[in-house]
């Protein structure tokens, strides 16, 4: 991929493959996931370059505050999701789930302060011929109102759990009830 060097992809590939194999699946579906996104670490030339293979892994963040969950309606889709996206040149799939919800929400997200948490992943059908191999890294962000550019979805606020999850598509719903299971309900 461009903006890496065979060392530097190497030394990403391998924190990625770590970090996949040490989730613990919280359903069969992302089970099944972790072993697709495993073997295209493994096998993908280039499995962050769009450009490079129709399967590529993409980053996206589950944005967390007290007054929720973010979550966005897809302007394609017509689905809520959670933000995220293709990886940039130069760009691990943490740092693409920072950029893709600061983004889509107008928000100010970073991970905690312990770093970068992968908490999920779902392999899935991306539109167009695409196969997402997404990574879902925990973000934070201030309670504020999100505030989208105008080119992205104006369809994005915050939830409380059980309305996250009740619009959520069946992978975000178990990343959801994961993360509800260990963090708690928010504030509001």
């Amino acid at each position: 991929m461009q903006g890496w060097t065979a060392e530097g992809l190497h030394a990403m590939r391998a924190r990625l493959i770590a970090d996949v194999s040490g989730l613990d699946p919280v359903d069969d579906r992302e089970a099944r996931s972790i072993e697709e996104v495993l073997h295209g670490l493994r096998t993908l030339p280039q499995p962050l370059d769009i450009d490079a293979d129709p399967t590529h892994v993409t980053g996206s963040a589950i944005v967390l505050s007290a007054r929720g969950v973010v979550l966005l309606k897809h302007k394609r889709l017509g689905i809520w999701l959670q933000p995220g996206g293709h990886v940039d040149p130069g760009e691990d799939p943490a740092a693409a789930a920072v950029r893709e919800a600061t983004e889509e929400t107008g928000l100010v997200v970073d991970h905690p302060a312990g770093g970068p948490t992968l908490v999920h992943v779902d392999a899935h059908d991306g539109g167009r011929g695409h196969r997402h191999l997404d990574l879902r890294y925990l973000v934070q962000a201030a309670p504020d109102d999100p505030d989208p550019p105008p080119e992205e979805s104006q369809d994005v606020a915050w939830f409380g759990w059980d309305a996250a999850i009740d619009r959520a598509d069946e992978g975000l719903r178990g990343a959801l009830l994961g993360l509800r299971s260990v963090q708690g309900p928010p504030n509001t």
